[in-house]
């Protein structure tokens, strides 16, 4: 497939899980992709070979998205690889933490905001002089947007914050051709998600679900890569869910 050929992405938390999903379906597409990590190296650099040895294009960019600045140092990184002009943007590096209203503390309420919301901002902010017309910028919203899963109220907070940015994103950025738009999962089989390795997280999962198995990251990712396409042309603004028909 060669959809997205000659075309380059950067995809944060990359080294596993959903980000290195989106990142290996742009790359089968063509783009060339940026594989962003925080503490992950190894895993980082096993998709740059996974993708480089199918005859991709690829490189790996380390920076912490917790810290003030880690926008800014990571978008100044991928200037430095790819010069001025990025075409995709996938901001899927994010954080969560189960706790009640109760439980929650000021750090962790911080570190949830600081990760899942502030860095998206700001590393839009900071690429926007070198993304243009057509270019597809997809954050990761969450089924906990809009339904109450879980003890996950800070977290979910996070994600609401994400639906309305993809509003504002895509009215102010649509005149310069850029489009917006987020993925909502719903529970996934990753490591975030570790619950659904007992017995009782996979059966509260399926009972929620119209869909009767657990996601895999493979089931998100080809629908991130999807939006970045021209097949998604004239989609922006928009939410997509894709969590298996859960809380229907």
């Amino acid at each position: 497939m060669t959809k997205l050929s000659g075309k380059t992405a950067l995809v944060t938390g990359a080294s596993r899980g959903m980000g290195r999903s989106a990142a290996l379906a742009l790359a089968r597409m063509g783009a060339q992709v940026l594989i962003h990590y925080s503490t992950g190296l190894k895993e980082a650099e096993a998709v740059v070979a996974e993708i480089r040895e199918a005859g991709g294009r690829a490189d790996s960019l380390a920076a912490d998205l917790s810290a003030p600045d880690g926008a800014h140092k990571l978008a100044k990184q991928v200037r430095s690889v790819i010069g001025d002009r990025l075409d995709i943007l996938v901001a899927n590096a994010g954080t969560s933490k189960s706790a009640t209203i109760e439980q929650t503390t000021v750090e962790d309420f911080d570190r949830l905001f600081a990760v899942n919301v502030r860095a998206p901002f700001f590393l839009v902010q900071q690429l926007l002089p070198i993304m243009g017309k057509d270019s597809s910028i997809v954050l990761i919203s969450s089924l906990a947007a809009h339904a109450a899963v879980g003890t996950l109220p800070a977290y979910a907070a996070t994600k609401g914050a994400i639906d309305t940015l993809v509003k504002h994103f895509a009215a102010v950025l649509g005149e310069r051709g850029i489009r917006v738009n987020a993925v909502a999962p719903g529970v996934v089989g990753t490591d975030m998600s570790s619950f659904t390795k007992t017995d009782a997280g996979r059966d509260f999962t399926l009972g929620i679900q119209a869909l009767k198995r657990l996601a895999q990251p493979d089931d998100i990712g080809g629908v991130v890569a999807f939006l970045a396409t021209d097949d998604a042309r004239w989609i922006s603004g928009d939410i997509v869910r894709v969590d298996g028909g859960s809380k229907l």
